[in-house]
């Protein structure tokens, strides 16, 4: 028989995989900032709310805060620190004004996690009242972070397409925060519960919508048939116009 220990610590490692699959799925987008030399129409923003995220969660997860939450620390510094080489990439390539966007945000964020840290060392002296405080600012910060997809599943909804929606990325989310559920039910802490119930339900969303709308997503080919169809249109309406004029 399995101890309970045992099985949070192995659905705990399952978990720094998977989330560490999803720290390394924004390499794509860097490789192309990398290969341009320039951020073009990339934002920084969520880079730099990933970067909050991870050091809200290093710090509930500090034994002075919530003990033994040793995995909740490895997969958040690692995230950290994935998040940072981002954003030093992004801060590399962007024009001047994209650079101040990013230090400046740092600067606040760093202030920001330091008044958290006082404020949880000075006020309150038990690891429950400072795990209590701690993980109610993290769920509130992850919540804000689940808003994002809903942009891309009302795309998703409106287009019929599951285009911008890859099925490997959806189906990371969900496994990621089934298995972090998982984790915080074993020996239960309810804001790692919260926090990833709504990323599983995010996930399952996203899959039901994959589901739903894979098979009236146009192909690759059909795209760029009716694009040069498109084209020629337009080269056709263009010359008549000229010959018109």
């Amino acid at each position: 028989m399995v101890s309970a220990t045992v099985a949070r610590n192995i659905a705990g490692i399952f978990g720094n995989i998977i989330s560490l699959f999803l720290f390394l799925s924004p390499i794509p987008t860097f490789i192309t900032i990398y290969k341009m030399k320039k951020v073009e129409e990339y934002k920084a923003d969520p880079y730099l709310a990933t970067v909050l995220n991870c050091a809200l969660w290093v710090f509930y997860g500090l034994p002075i805060v919530h003990p033994d939450s040793l995995l909740v620390i490895t997969i958040n510094v690692t995230g950290l620190a994935i998040e940072l080489f981002y954003l030093s990439v992004f801060f590399y390539f962007s024009p001047t004004q994209g650079k101040v966007k990013v230090v400046i945000w740092l600067i606040g964020e760093m202030v920001f996690v330091g008044i958290v840290a006082t404020c949880t060392l000075l006020l309150f002296n038990t690891h429950n009242q400072r795990s209590t405080f701690v993980g109610i600012i993290c769920v509130i910060f992850i919540s804000i972070m689940y808003i994002a997809p809903l942009t891309i599943m009302s795309k998703v909804i409106k287009t019929k397409s599951v285009k911008y929606m890859p099925f490997s990325l959806s189906l990371a989310n969900f496994l990621n925060g089934v298995i972090w559920v998982i984790y915080a039910l074993i020996k239960f802490d309810l804001f790692i519960l919260i926090g990833n119930g709504l990323g599983t339900i995010s996930g399952a969303v996203q899959l039901i919508l994959y589901a739903c709308y894979y098979k009236t997503t146009p192909k690759d080919e059909e795209e760029e048939n009716l694009s040069k169809a498109n084209l020629q249109l337009s080269g056709n309406e263009e010359h008549a116009k000229r010959v018109s004029a």
